[in-house]
This record gives structure tokens, sequence and C-alpha cells, in this order.
């Protein structure tokens, strides 16, 4: 069943027109849309999303063109999507789309949905997780400006490219047997603080300390493990990233230095990366097991690629189990890439990465799912929280930020292109009621990757790079043209959305 394009409610005659399509969408804020319910069958909650002028012209474009191919070929339009996600059992609230939302598999990529923990309907659904679980993104700071690497642009960038393996299969160089990956998916960080590959406040600057308590390697499958084992250290291909980047504009000083950040020209690092092929398998896995539940529980859905178990089936806790322990892993590669990093500038500069002043902003996690504690129509309740290409954002004074953070807000990381700015933002009241504590987590597709090599010349990308005195090293020429900036939507417009809405932009 993965991978099909069949819906349910599809087909020449189930697909509405355009015109009709419209009456189910009401604009409720300038940066806001209501999906009301009837827009697909089933609806439990309404849905939203949040998109500026520019932004809205890709999402009804994308509803448009869907209407007039009836329905035929590619994934749903995210809208669409939007709404599916609002007829699964147990959602709370409404489906929320965030202003870089675009097809995916199930759940649109920036799609949030909470489930009542206390329906014992309610479901989990690996694809409104992902299959790169806790794919994330970690921000760095340095005492380094922009001047003093300035003469050595090219020889720091081969540095990272040296030191960290990238592209599809790579391998990484973190010494690591089958014992250490057991204990590396149970510990996550707590591995890498043992082992050296960390240091104590790495932890402290981290979703969850970079550990969930759940996690059970038992509930990852052996060829998971087997995926998993040699790739420890590695970024992988696609968007992942390790960029050096530089403080361009200060919004908020207070904020700014209490993360670290003090002025413009100061450098930083930003990695983006996740699972890998175990945070792969464990999805692929899982969904074999909750198709079959789907059935013996006559659970019924809008689309396939929704494939669910209830959360308190032996199928949903071993997911959330087997999540946990690839969300382990994921903060282990990471760390093991800061530690990477850390070797890289440390030998350019031959100094220590201490006295680099080399210290973890924070380290967000984009597609998981979390049990939290939220207000729902003013009662306290238990809530599993799926956010797929979307960015957890707690606002001042919540328990699970780290006191550095505590009268700021919890830091979120919005990761640019290539050849564009990158942003932190800080969390809200607001978007703790809005969207259960839920933000953006980059610029989000505009083409699809095959679109991208058809119409991008890789001369011409590289050009406009290095015009802008941007220096790359890639792993496959083609990665050029998928990831160019023309491939995504503006961050400047996704960031500009939440600002108005979801949660406040600070600095660069």
């Amino acid at each position: 069943m993965r991978g099909s394009t069949a819906r349910l409610h599809c087909g020449m005659a189930g697909v509405r027109s355009y015109r009709e399509e419209l009456q189910y969408i009401e604009r409720v804020s300038p940066v806001a849309f209501r999906i009301k319910k009837g827009f697909v069958p089933n609806m439990n909650v309404e849905g939203v999303f949040y998109v500026n002028s520019n932004l809205e012209t890709l999402m009804f474009e994308e509803l448009k063109q869907h209407s007039s191919s009836q329905g035929h070929g590619g994934f749903l339009p995210g809208v669409k999507q939007i709404a599916n996600v609002a007829s699964l059992p147990g959602i709370i609230g409404k489906s929320v789309g965030l202003p870089d939302v675009h097809s995916g598999y199930g759940f649109a990529i920036g799609n949030m949905a909470a489930f009542d923990m206390g329906d014992p309907l309610s479901v989990v659904s690996p694809g409104g997780v992902g299959f790169d679980i806790n794919c994330g993104v970690r921000l760095l700071r340095t005492n380094v400006d922009e001047k003093d690497i300035h003469p050595m642009k090219e020889q720091l960038a081969q540095s990272l490219f040296d030191h960290i393996p990238v592209g599809v299969g790579s391998k990484g160089v973190i010494p690591m047997n089958a014992k250490d990956l057991e204990e590396a998916l149970e510990m996550g960080m707590d591995w890498s603080l043992r082992e050296g590959y960390a240091w104590a406040e790495d932890k402290e600057h981290c979703e969850e300390c970079g550990r969930m308590l759940q996690a059970d390697p038992s509930k990852v499958s052996a060829r998971a493990k087997k995926r998993g084992l040699p790739q420890l250290g590695t970024l992988g291909a696609g968007n992942h990233y390790a960029e050096i980047q530089v403080v361009d504009e200060i919004y908020n000083v207070a904020a700014a230095r209490k993360m670290g950040i003090d002025r413009k020209g100061q450098v930083c690092i930003m990695i983006h990366s996740g699972s890998r092929g175990l945070g792969h398998q464990v999805a692929t896995d899982a969904l074999v097991q909750m198709e079959k539940a789907m059935s013996r529980d006559k659970i019924h859905v809008n689309d396939r690629q929704l494939a669910c178990a209830r959360i308190s089936t032996k199928e949903g806790q071993d997911y959330l189990k087997g999540m946990a322990a690839a969300a382990n892993y994921a903060w282990v590669n990471r760390s093991s890439m800061t530690f990477l990093t850390r070797q890289a500038f440390a030998k350019a500069f031959n100094t220590t990465p201490d006295d680099l002043d080399m210290h973890v902003i924070y380290d967000v996690s984009h597609n998981i799912a979390k049990v939290e504690e939220h207000m729902v129509d003013g009662k306290q309740r238990t809530l599993l929280v799926h956010r797929k290409g979307s960015t957890r954002a707690f606002p001042p004074h919540h328990p699970l930020i780290p006191v550095d953070y505590q009268l700021t807000g919890q830091p979120v990381l919005i990761g640019g292109t290539m050849g564009t700015c990158s942003y932190v933002l800080t969390g809200t009241e607001q978007g703790m009621s809005d969207t259960f504590g839920t933000t953006c987590h980059g610029a989000g597709r505009a083409l699809s990757r095959a679109k991208s090599r058809r119409t991008l010349g890789y001369e011409d990308v590289l050009g406009k790079l290095a015009d802008k005195g941007i220096s790359i090293r890639v792993a496959s020429p083609k990665l050029v043209m998928e990831e160019a900036p023309e491939s995504y939507k503006n961050v400047t417009d996704v960031v500009d959305t939440c600002n108005e809405e979801i949660s406040r932009d600070y600095h660069f």
C-alpha cells in the first residue's frame, strides 16, 4: 500500500471543481485560512493553514492544478492533506498547516496534529512523523568573526567536507559496534557524553535533553539496526547540510545575548540531519504492522498513506518506543557531527573548540511525536502531538525549556536554503494556544526535486552562489539543482507569517 496514490475520496465522480473547493476555505485573518468540515469526508475537526500573500498563491495554485487534473497523479495538494489528517480518530483542536507546508507522505510536510491520550480511539500515525525520524537542526555559536574566516573560506569548507561524511549511503568515522548501537538507541546523548563526543552543557540545550526515555531498542528491527550501524556521524543527502553562517541582523539584543550571539558578523554553524537509514526503516516496518492493525480494529482513513494504530494498542506502543529509539539515534548523530565540526574548526584555527566558544545554542526536532500537556478549552489535557516538518516552540517560563531561555522562550531554528538566510525565532504564548506550541521548520519546497533538475542548470546555480561569495561542497551534482534557492519558498515569507501569528523572529 505504501507509495500508492489511491485516495478514497478521489476519482472522476468525486473531484469537485476548483470553484466548488473554494467554498470550503475561508480567510479568517490576513495570514490564516480555515478549512471547513466537508472539504474531505469524515472530518472530526476543522483545518487551518497560515500563509502570507506570496505563499497563498503557491498553496491555491496547487489545489487548482489538482482540481483540473481530476485528482489523478502525484501527491495530494497540501490543503487536502491537512484536511485528511483532520479526519483521523481522536484528533483534537485543529489540523494545522504551517507557512512552509507542502505535500508529503500522508501528512503534509509542515503539518501538526494533536491527539487526545484520554480517548481510547486516538491514533498514532508514522505519516505524521515522517520517514526521517527526528530530522532536526542544531546551531553552534563561535567567537570567530566573518573577517577571520574570509581568507580561509575555501579551506574551511573543505575541512568540514573532509571531516563529515556526506551523501546517500555514506559511512561514518565514529567507531561503533552492535553493543554501542544498542546503548545509543536507549541512551541518546547520554551515550555521546559518556563516549566523549559531547559536552555536558550540550544536553541542556537540546529538546528532551537529547534522550527520549521511552525508547526501546528491542522495537527496532535487525534490518533497521544494520542500516544505522555504519551511518553514525554522517550528514546524508537531500536537504541535509552543515553550514557556516554569519549573523546578519539582530532584532532583539537581550534574547540574542542569552543565546551567546552579541554582534553582527559573528560566525555560527548550523547542522541539519536526522536518523538516516535506521529511522526510515523504523517507519517502514511500522507501516506494515499498522495496516494490519487498521484492518483488525476497523479504522478507516481518507488516504491509505495515513496508516495508523490506536495509541494504546501493541502496534501503537511498539511504534512509539521504536520511534523514540530512532530519535535518540538522531541526537547521537547530530552530536557526533558536532564533535567533528569542533575538530575541523580547531584544526583550522590551531586552537581548541572550547577556546573558540563552540557551544550549542539549541537543537530542535522536526519529525517527531511527543506526549505533552496542553490547555484545551480551559482544561489541562495529555496529548500526543505529531510534528512533521514543524518545530516545537514553547513560550517563556515553560518547564520543558532550559533555564537559560526561561525569560526569552525556546529558541526555534529555521534553516533557509543555500544562498538565503536562516532565522532564529522564539516560542510565544499565542503559539501555545493556537498551534499547541508549534511553528514552521524551514523554507518548504516550492518545486519537486525532479522539476528542479529539469528547470535549473548546474552551472547557473553555482554561478549565482559564487556571486554571493558562497562556497559549497556536495556529494552529488544533482543536489545543487534540487537544493537551489529557486526550489524553495522564500524563507522570509515563511518567517514573516509566523511572526505575525505564531512566534517572534529574533535574529539572523
